[in-house]
């Protein structure tokens, strides 16, 4: 099943269920009115939501409706819980360079993790406001997962049971301030700004083989102003994501509807381009001795979409967003 949440001017919007093409969508209010209600009652409600997809498949479903996009939320425009990790070590190793912070201890055997605003999440296209270019502006593409209840202290096999959906994120990050929050040790606040999300969270059997392992073993293909950037592979990714929800769940139960991220996805292959500006800019320092590439300015553009092996458009939809400049109380602080 593939779900969306379309606008319609309440907090957690109008959910939809949407067709393997893309093109058709049909109401889910009858069984569910938010995708957060949905998950809350998942076991419940699964069988009815399996018929509805069926029958939206079909072309039977009533009322099904043409589906766009650009009228999408983030699938959870807000979540109980938003905890992103840092599981690929490649990037997590270049961000050690980049921010010229000691090596993390056990960073290969235990899952660096944060918990971040769940409050505000962005649709795919939605403009991007930022209080200042000086900031450090930048985009980070990666793939999460929807949670159902998790108790304390799971198994990383028990936790991978619980996911219930996946979804493709663009986590922004403010790099300038990154270094200062991370030497305070109490963690990322301003650094890390509203998260966006693809147009559709899916079920995991909509990934066929490509959901492997706890991993998504698609490429995410990402465009920095129309211009290719990268396409590093999902499946490179050293934690699964039963290692990550286990590491989260050690001390405390999990809500339905919390949110795993994995982090940046990154490969160790530099034909496979990056999905963060600042990755770039750190191989462009131990390769060439200075960074070249700027961060993002108001008015730069990124595109994110996983993509099948064939090349055809993956299962999440696109993330294409133009960062703009915030209004001027926000960008003096008032």
């Amino acid at each position: 099943m593939r779900f969306a949440t379309l606008k319609n001017g309440t907090l957690d919007g109008r959910l939809v269920l949407v067709s393997s093409c893309s093109q058709r969508a049909v109401d889910v209010a009858p069984l569910a009115p938010s995708l957060l209600a949905a998950l809350q009652q998942w076991d419940a409600l699964e069988p009815a939501l399996r018929v509805l997809a069926a029958a939206l498949e079909t072309g039977t479903a009533p009322g099904a409706f043409p589906f766009d996009p650009a009228l999408c939320s983030a699938p959870l425009p807000r979540s109980p819980q938003w905890l992103d990790a840092s599981a690929f070590l490649n990037h997590g190793r270049l961000m050690e360079r980049a921010f010229n912070t000691p090596p993390i201890p056990h960073f290969d055997t235990i899952p660096v993790m944060y918990q971040g605003a769940s409050d505000d999440f962005l649709g795919p296209c939605d403009d991007v406001p930022m209080p200042s270019e000086a900031d450090g502006i930048d985009f980070e593409g990666e793939f999460g997962v929807v949670c159902g209840p998790v108790p304390m202290g799971v198994t990383p096999e028990a936790a991978l049971a619980s996911v219930r959906l996946i979804v493709q994120i663009n986590d922004w990050s403010l790099r300038a301030l990154g270094p200062h929050e991370m030497k305070t040790g109490f963690g990322f606040l301003q650094a890390k700004p509203s998260t966006s999300f693809a147009p559709l969270a899916v079920t995991p059997d909509e990934l066929g083989d490509a959901w492997q392992g706890g991993r998504v073993h698609l490429r995410l293909h990402v465009e920095s102003n129309g211009q290719w950037f990268g396409h590093p592979h999902g499946g490179e990714m050293n934690f699964g994501f039963g290692q990550l929800i286990a590491h989260a769940a050690r001390t405390r139960r999990l809500t339905a509807g919390t949110i795993v991220g994995s982090g940046t996805v990154s490969n160790q292959s530099r034909d496979a381009g990056s999905a963060c500006l600042a990755e770039r800019r750190v191989i462009e320092i131990l390769d060439e001795g200075a960074a070249k590439t700027p961060f993002m300015r108001y008015g730069d553009a990124v595109r994110m979409q996983a993509r099948w092996p064939d090349g055809r458009e993956g299962p999440f939809g696109a993330v294409h967003q133009r960062v703009v400049a915030a209004g001027a109380d926000v960008a003096e602080g008032r």
